[in-house]
């Protein structure tokens, strides 16, 4: 996911590597993405043709690698964007991501994903609700259960919200 991240921090233009680290940082709730996972990222896209790379200089006179996504980068981009499968679905960010990018979808693909997302969260929720009555989870255990559960059924709602917003239409 933290590739399809760092092209997708590219769509808003030119970007030199220690903005992306940072930005791709606060996304994902973590501190700046490492150095060695975002440059061997950066120059895997350089090769592919994604993204072109021009040297300028930065406020204090230091040298800086700016990025750019090319016409092919933004095409791949899209394209892995729109396959969103039930592994995908499984995955909170990865879901979240193309929710954050909803403005470069049909209604169709907002439509997709957010049924096949909608669809493992109904899996989940029925497993949270066999647990709760078929074992003995004690106190803390029910606290855990019920909590996660909570969070299922607004996630839902919060999907039927986004299909009534969206205008979407693929199940």
């Amino acid at each position: 996911m933290n590739d399809l991240l760092l092209l997708a921090m590219l769509l808003g233009g030119p970007t030199h590597g220690y903005e992306l680290k940072k930005r791709a940082g606060w996304v994902t709730g973590q501190p700046n993405l490492h150095n060695n996972l975002v440059y061997p990222l950066l120059g895997k896209f350089r090769k592919a043709g994604w993204i072109s790379r021009k040297t300028s200089t930065g406020q204090r006179g230091q040298t800086r690698e700016v990025y750019s996504l090319t016409a092919k980068g933004k095409a791949e981009l899209l394209q892995r964007l729109n396959e969103f499968s039930a592994k995908d679905a499984a995955s909170d960010g990865a879901f979240r991501l193309r929710v954050g990018m909803f403005s470069t979808f049909d209604a169709d693909a907002r439509g997709k994903i957010l049924h096949v997302r909608d669809e493992f969260l109904q899996q989940r929720e029925k497993k949270f609700v066999n647990l709760a009555s078929a074992m003995q989870l004690g106190q803390w255990g029910g606290e855990v259960t019920s909590f996660l559960l909570r969070q299922v059924q607004a996630e839902r709602k919060w999907i039927s919200r986004l299909k009534r917003l969206s205008g979407a239409t693929a199940k």
